[in-house]
């Protein structure tokens, strides 16, 4: 039987509760090799990303990490069986205790940011006397012709643009010193940041509230803040 992977964590003290099940409800096991312990449980025969299993994954990560240092694995992580995850333990060994040194007491913060559509434009203008001026020439004729209207629309969607780019190095710059590590997630369309940052515990409530006040000096920007979180991308 296929054997899912949670997480990598060192070998002493990984016991689990007789109650706690992971994906398809099937209960949690340690595979120990080289001082280091896989948390493993049986693969369900069909793993599906439904809630009630990204859940469970989401338990077992959060169990396993309140006791010690885990490096997490993505939902799905599935092996031929535990062998395979003790030859890979031990393969890599080196690798996995420098990550588990390296995020030692550390979680991770995922924030997206993207902008409140008037507000942002209401910030451009403010900020552009180039726009205001040619606003007003084109309302002062009369909404102006087709062509200066499509001139207008572009020279806004272009200021938007670079506030974009603005923005996303302003947040990068304000919770920057507050972590030790940042991750920048995958280009989307959807953000104009997409960033992960390795917090320490102890510094987490500041992170926050860096966060919290780069929010109120920033109201035309919508963030969407995902942690503490174990360090998915931080893992390497």
């Amino acid at each position: 039987m296929s054997t899912y992977v949670y997480g990598i964590t060192r070998a002493s003290g990984t016991k689990f509760p007789a109650e706690l099940t992971g994906v398809g409800q099937r209960p949690v096991r340690a595979v120990e090799e080289s001082g280091l312990a896989a948390i493993v449980s049986d693969a369900p025969e069909e793993l599906t990303p439904k809630r009630r299993e990204l859940l469970a994954h989401q338990t077992v990560l959060g169990h396993a990490g309140a006791a010690q240092t885990v490096l997490p694995m993505r939902f799905g992580s599935v092996s031929d069986d535990d062998g395979a995850v003790s030859e890979v333990l031990a393969e890599r060994a080196d690798h996995f205790r420098e990550r588990l040194d390296a995020l030692e007491n550390t979680v991770e913060y995922n924030v997206k940011a993207t902008h409140d559509e008037e507000a942002v434009l209401h910030r451009v203008m403010a900020d552009n006397p180039a726009l205001r001026a040619a606003s007003e020439a084109n309302r002062a004729a009369g909404g102006g012709t087709y062509d200066e209207r499509l001139r207008f629309g572009e020279q806004v969607a272009g200021a938007v643009k670079e506030r974009e780019a603005e923005d996303a190095h302003l947040l990068r710059e304000a919770l920057e010193p507050l972590a030790n590590d940042v991750s920048p997630g995958p280009e989307s369309t959807g953000w104009l940041a997409n960033d992960s940052f390795l917090v320490d515990r102890d510094a987490a409530q500041r992170f926050v509230a860096a966060l919290d006040e780069f929010q109120k000096a920033q109201p035309h920007l919508e963030l969407r803040v995902s942690g503490p979180l174990p360090p998915y991308s931080f893992v390497g």
